[in-house]
């Protein structure tokens, strides 16, 4: 059994079927996706959730949504049967979003810290991005800004920004494969185990 906290949309739902016998999708009322969730609730709050009672808790670009972090892997964790794991992606160098609902940045250290004071074992986190896909990624999203003005020059600008946001998603996934940095990525994955 998986339990997807943060579900959102459930975009993974029928991918995430193929590898497990149930899907479980939890989130808030509030969310700002349209709401598919199985369970509503409050992730920065005690679940309605028995205990011991999944395989995998997923959690992908929530945490950082969450005023209470420590409590919300507190609860995965209780959630999860002995020798479950959980999966969880944050990110790091990444603008703010879904304001107001938008509150930490996580570092490497600091999720390993976390996933340890909440019980986890067997703690593995790694960078979904080197340095250089990463400023590049951020430089796409602020030369998109680029794009106005009246047609002729959104079509202009549209066609040199393409060509020059294609070139730099070519050669950046090469550059960081030479020049390594686990301490500046646009996020972080983490598996981790209940004892």
């Amino acid at each position: 059994m998986l339990y997807d906290l943060g579900c959102g949309e459930v975009p993974y739902k029928e991918w995430l079927l193929n590898y497990c016998d149930q899907y479980i999708g939890v989130d808030w009322s509030n969310s700002l996706h349209n709401l598919k969730a199985d369970i509503v609730a409050d992730l920065n709050e005690p679940l309605p959730i028995m205990s011991c009672n999944a395989d995998t808790v997923l959690s992908l670009s929530v945490m950082e949504h969450l005023r209470e972090p420590r409590s919300f892997l507190a609860e995965a964790h209780r959630i999860l049967k002995p020798g479950g794991a959980m999966i969880l992606q944050v990110p790091f160098m990444w603008g703010v979003h879904e304001a107001p609902h938008d509150y930490f940045r996580y570092t490497n250290f600091g999720l390993k810290y976390l996933f340890e004071k909440a019980g986890f074992v067997d703690i593995v986190v790694h960078p979904q991005t080197g340095f250089w896909a990463m400023w590049t990624m951020k430089f796409n999203y602020q030369t998109a800004r680029l794009i106005r003005g009246p047609w002729a020059v959104r079509k202009c600008m549209s066609l040199l920004l393409n060509l020059v946001w294609t070139i730099n998603q070519t050669v950046a996934p090469r550059l960081d494969n030479y020049w390594k940095s686990e301490n500046e990525a646009a996020g972080y994955f983490v598996v981790a185990r209940k004892a």
